[in-house]
C-alpha cells in the first residue's frame, strides 16, 4: 500500500500576547491508503490542530503535509479547497449542516460546488441517505431532525464525493451513547464499503480501539504510535 497522507516535521505555533505557543511540535508520520487511524490525547494536546493541518484546513508554521501525493504548503487557499473537495470528506462534532437546505440538498453540496448538480448526483445522495437510515427524511431541514439524524446527514455528505480520505473530529461527541454507537457503525461500514482511508480524532478509547492504528498525542508531540497486528485486527 502507498501513503495517502504524510506529515514531515509538522509544527504549528500561535502567538498569545508576547508568548509563542507550540500546539503541534515536529510531528512526522505516514498513513497508508485504505487504513483506519485514531488520533487520541487529552484536551489541549493538539490532536484537533493536527487534524486541521493534515486536511489542509490550516497552514503549519513549519513542516510539510503531502495529501494524496500533493504537497499542500505551496498551494493557495482556493487550490487547497479544490484538493479537499476532490479527495477529502469531513465529519465534525457540530454537524455543520446548512440550515436553509434540506437533508438531500446538504448531502449534494460538495458535488454542487464542483458544478455537478446532475440527476446522478441527486440519485447518489438519495442512496446514501437511505443507507444511513434517512430515506424518508430527505426533504426535512436540519431543525426538523434530531442530533443523531443531523450527524447521519453529515456522514452521508462526507461520502458523496467518494473521498479517498475521511477526517472525523469527535464525530460522536455531541450524541448520546446509543446514537453515538450507531454513527460509529455507519462510519466504519461506509468506510469499508467505499475503501476510504479513515483518520479519526477522539478521546473515546473504545472507539479508537476499532481502528487499525492509534497515534497518541501529548503536549503537541507523538507520545506513542501503535499499529495492530493482523491477529489483533481480526479480533
Amino acid at each position: 500500500m502507498s501513503a495517502i497522507l504524510q506529515t514531515q516535521q509538522l509544527t504549528r505555533q500561535f502567538k498569545s500576547g508576547d508568548k509563542i505557543l507550540t500546539v503541534v511540535n515536529n510531528v512526522s508520520f505516514e498513513i497508508e491508503e485504505g487504513t483506519s487511524t485514531a488520533i487520541v490525547g487529552p484536551s489541549g494536546s493538539g490532536k484537533t490542530t493536527l487534524l486541521g493541518l493534515s486536511a489542509g484546513l490550516d497552514r503549519p508554521t513549519s513542516g510539510t503535509v503531502i495529501l494524496n501525493k500533493t504537497e499542500l504548503s505551496p498551494l493557495s487557499e482556493d487550490e487547497r479547497a479544490e484538493v479537499r473537495n476532490k479527495h477529502v470528506g469531513f465529519v465534525f462534532q457540530t454537524f455543520q449542516l446548512v440550515p436553509t437546505l434540506t437533508a438531500l440538498e446538504n448531502v449534494m453540496v460538495p458535488l454542487e460546488l464542483r458544478g455537478e448538480a446532475t440527476k446522478e448526483v441527486r440519485e447518489r445522495a438519495m442512496q446514501l441517505l437511505t443507507e444511513v437510515g434517512l430515506g424518508d427524511r430527505t426533504h426535512h431541514y436540519p431543525t426538523q431532525l434530531s442530533g443523531g439524524e443531523q450527524q447521519r446527514v453529515a456522514v452521508a455528505r462526507a461520502f458523496i464525493n467518494q473521498p479517498k480520505i475521511l477526517f472525523a473530529d469527535e464525530p460522536t461527541g455531541n450524541l448520546d451513547t446509543e446514537t453515538g454507537e450507531h454513527i460509529e457503525r455507519l462510519i466504519f461500514e461506509l468506510n469499508e464499503k467505499e475503501g476510504t482511508t479513515l483518520i479519526l480524532v477522539t478521546h473515546d478509547l473504545e472507539l479508537a480501539d476499532k481502528c487499525d492504528r492509534i497515534i497518541k498525542i501529548k503536549n503537541g508531540e507523538i507520545d506513542s504510535d501503535i499499529t495492530k497486528t493482523a491477529e489483533e485486527a481480526v479480533v
